[in-house]
């Protein structure tokens, strides 16, 4: 039995934000154990980084589909959504059910393991197959900081002497690496006799993922859940720290034959944490390696938007820091939402509207590249949207798509715009406006989303009304209203010249879509 005190079921390393009701205590942090048996009181998770929090998410649905016994569906879709139904209506998570998998995997939840045994999500392997005098670090392991020749825009930092994180934070940035790692070079790992330092890329890297968010942690884990197939055993979908043994690096892959062991068990990264001698609260270093030689587990993750690329291959919607939430909307309540990627939406929101049609939905990504750069973290929220799901409101759903188009018809049309009034004014068709185009996008999107909440509110769901309510009419005249407003505020400054007014009177036009073409005369015989 591991020695180590850092057990996660017991030890407080979440960070939560209590229910106004919720009865004392209120501790800023919770282990597993204390959020499942008390998520009806905890009202959200507070994570600051979004890849930790989505990737936490997965985990907590895993444990929540165990416990409650909804990690199977043999009678069917129906029957598993009345058991789900059931637990809703009685207010918590079964405690026998909690209780029940504590007992049978306490031990394999310990950050540590000094005998060499199992530390949760990592591979204890590491200690002989990496050469410890060349770890990855733990400016490394901690996504916000600068590692190695890496620039410090926010923080200094010395690999040599580093601040040692929190056993707190390292296991957040643990499930980050497990989940958005990057590919390319890494620490050499030998095994079976051949050393290799290359990595595939973590299944959620670059992907933007969606979660349905009810007023309590209990109704988003319940909202979060997706029937298994009829033929899915729990026996065979197992999470990682449900495996007998570890998996053979230089073997063939696991596919994922279930939910669980697809929100769990893809990681291409195999890690390690090194407990600091003098301070079991800190992390002292890491070991950042591949976890499989050859391959990549394939992705199927029911919080992603699914598009199709020019080449006609499937890819979820990237995290884009630019890109307001609003402007997926359809993508996540229609089941055939417009636009030439033909996307897909989520799994999941087939099934989350059962739980409340009061839920929101909460984006959270990190706009990166495929192989190393990382860019920003996204989060973002809406107000309660999934009572306008196209299963609860067939005929409003539309028009929350219709809205959509309208907004962006005026902002792809802003863009044209100020792009044409900026090349005749230079006088050179070549030139690309990137300046102007870019202010013109940061006045522009923020105000067409405070108008397309302020009438998605006021969307009927019943059907009774005509589109829902939606004056079309009135949408396109104020999203047009707004371009026109952006336009004249950034060509302001060319306008005192004859030229300059010249070109702004001119490109005017795209606000209102270009020049119309003639239709081509009929050739006379």
């Amino acid at each position: 039995m591991p020695t180590s005190p850092h057990n996660l079921f017991d030890t407080a390393w979440i960070p939560v934000r209590w229910a106004d009701a919720a009865p004392l205590p209120h501790p800023e942090r919770v282990g597993f154990r204390d959020l499942l048996v008390r998520c009806g009181d905890i009202s959200a998770l507070v994570i600051a980084d979004a890849p930790a929090h989505s990737a936490l998410l997965r985990i907590l649905y895993a444990l929540t589909a165990r416990m409650t016994m909804l990690d199977e569906a043999k009678e069917g879709p129906d029957e598993w959504a009345d058991r789900r139904l059931d637990i809703l209506e009685a207010g918590r998570l079964p405690p026998e059910g909690i209780d029940a998998y504590i007992a049978r995997f306490h031990h394999r939840f310990f950050l540590f393991d000094p005998e060499g045994g199992r530390p949760w999500m990592q591979d204890s392997r590491l200690v002989e197959q990496c050469d410890a005098d060349k770890t990855a670090g733990v400016n490394k392991l901690i996504v916000t900081r600068p590692a190695g020749n890496t620039h410090a825009w926010f923080r200094h930092g010395s690999d040599a002497h580093p601040d040692l994180p929190s056993t707190a934070d390292a296991v957040l940035n643990l499930l980050v690496w497990h989940y958005y790692g990057p590919s390319g070079r890494c620490s050499a790992r030998e095994v079976n006799g051949t050393k290799t330092a290359s990595t595939t890329a973590g299944p959620l890297r670059t992907a933007l993922s969606y979660h349905p968010e009810g007023n309590t942690l209990f109704e988003t884990l319940l909202a979060g859940l997706v029937p298994p197939d009829q033929e899915v055993q729990r026996e065979s979908d197992q999470c990682p720290w449900e495996w007998d043994e570890l998996p053979d690096p230089d073997g063939p892959l696991p596919v994922p034959s279930g939910p669980c062991s697809r929100l769990t068990a893809c990681s291409q990264h195999a890690l390690l944490l090194v407990a600091d001698p003098g301070n079991p609260e800190m992390v002292r270093d890491a070991y950042i390696t591949w976890a499989y030689r050859t391959g990549r587990i394939p992705r199927n993750d029911d919080y992603l938007i699914w598009q199709i690329s020019q080449q006609g291959n499937p890819y979820p919607r990237p995290a884009d820091s630019r890109r307001a939430l609003w402007r997926d909307l359809d993508a996540l309540l229609l089941h055939n939402p417009p636009g030439t990627a033909q996307p897909k939406r989520p799994h999941v929101f087939e099934y989350a509207s059962d739980v409340s049609g009061d839920l929101r939905v909460r984006a959270l990504g990190f706009e990166q590249e495929g192989q190393a750069k990382d860019t920003q973290f996204v989060d973002a929220g809406t107000p309660p949207v999934l009572g306008l799901a196209e299963r609860r409101a067939p005929k409003a759903a539309p028009m929350v798509g219709r809205l959509r188009q309208l907004g962006e018809l005026y902002g792809r049309r802003l863009e044209r715009a100020v792009r044409r009034a900026w090349a005749e004014y230079m006088n050179d068709p070549k030139t690309n406006g990137d300046t102007w185009v870019a202010e013109a996008a940061s006045r522009y999107w923020p105000a067409a989303e405070t108008e397309f909440w302020d009438r998605f509110r006021r969307l009927d769901p019943t059907g009774r009304q005509p589109d829902a309510g939606l004056d079309q009419a009135a949408a396109r005249t104020a999203f047009l209203r707004l371009a026109a407003d952006v336009y004249d505020m950034v060509t302001d400054s060319i306008t005192r010249t004859q030229r300059g007014a010249k070109a702004v009177s001119n490109a005017r036009i795209e606000l209102y879509g270009g020049v119309r073409k003639k239709p081509a005369s009929p050739q006379r015989t």
